[in-house]
């Protein structure tokens, strides 16, 4: 198979964990979403792949742009009007291999900033609505495209691999901004993990619920696949017990001690401004 034609990660993961289930029809090329088994429930497995032929120039490598965005809130409010009045939600894996929002001008002057909004409120609609959502990072997870599909699950699981990151930009990017070389950012991160782009020092920052090895990140095997659906299994048991839909699972880290202070201070102010 040539570079050209390769499948993401993400498209060969959701692949390989949909089985045979298929993508429900109506969506463009560049999100998959498809109901499959997840540990004998139904469940929502979501995608954003590259679409070499998309009509936006900018989103044909797997970034999320407007029509990803708008698309992304539709699979998950859709799948909240079919479980409204029920007992129980179906649960949401959002498949994550994201490589950044799309950058242009025609997306700035069509609003990409709402369409990220939705799909991010659409996620955290869902979960505070009882549904169990699921991120499962298996590539990059970058920018305003991670924080539109997945960031707002209530259990993130990464893969543990050179080639999965989380980030708010680029290397090239965030040296320019911060008027570094490369190099000189990357030294830097080594010592300031926020900085880094590793999924170590992602998830020193307490924001994984697990971070997991399997042999084939790019061809998942057998056992790849089992470990995977193991974990996701075992994640949506976690949140069933938890009962929480809140994100303060997040905040217990060592490196999140500040997060937490503000936060307690924050309520403690709000609490006291209360008549």
């Amino acid at each position: 198979m040539s570079s050209a034609n390769k499948q993401s990660r993400g498209a060969v993961w959701f692949s390989r964990l949909t089985g045979e289930a298929t993508p429900i029809a109506g969506y463009p090329a560049s999100v998959l979403v498809a109901d499959a088994d997840l540990a004998g429930k139904r469940a929502r497995y979501i995608a954003v792949v590259p679409d070499p032929d998309n009509r936006f120039p900018r989103a044909r490598d797997g970034e999320v742009g407007l029509v990803e965005g708008w698309q992304l809130a539709r699979a998950v409010q859709e799948l909240m009007a079919a479980d409204r009045g029920s007992k129980t939600k179906t649960p949401i894996v959002a498949v994550i291999d994201v490589t950044s929002q799309a950058y242009g001008r025609r997306e700035e002057g069509f609003g990409i900033h709402q369409a990220l909004a939705g799909a991010a409120g659409a996620y955290a609609e869902a979960r505070l609505a009882g549904h169990p959502v699921i991120g499962l990072i298996v590539g990059k997870a970058m920018s305003g495209a991670f924080l539109a599909h997945g960031y707002q699950a209530n259990r993130l699981i990464a893969i543990r691999d050179p080639e999965v990151m989380v980030h708010a930009m680029g290397k090239a990017s965030a040296a320019r901004i911060t008027m570094r070389s490369v190099d000189a950012l990357e030294s830097l991160a080594s010592t300031i993990p926020p900085m880094a782009y590793d999924i170590e020092s992602y998830a020193s920052l307490g924001l994984l619920w697990r971070c997991l090895q399997v042999a084939q990140p790019d061809a998942p095997s057998a056992a790849d696949i089992d470990t995977v659906e193991s974990s996701l299994h075992a994640a949506l048991e976690d949140i069933l017990a938890d009962n929480s839909r809140d994100l303060t699972s997040r905040l217990g880290a060592e490196h999140r001690q500040a997060s937490s202070k503000v936060r307690d201070m924050l309520r403690i102010q709000w609490r006291a401004s209360q008549p």
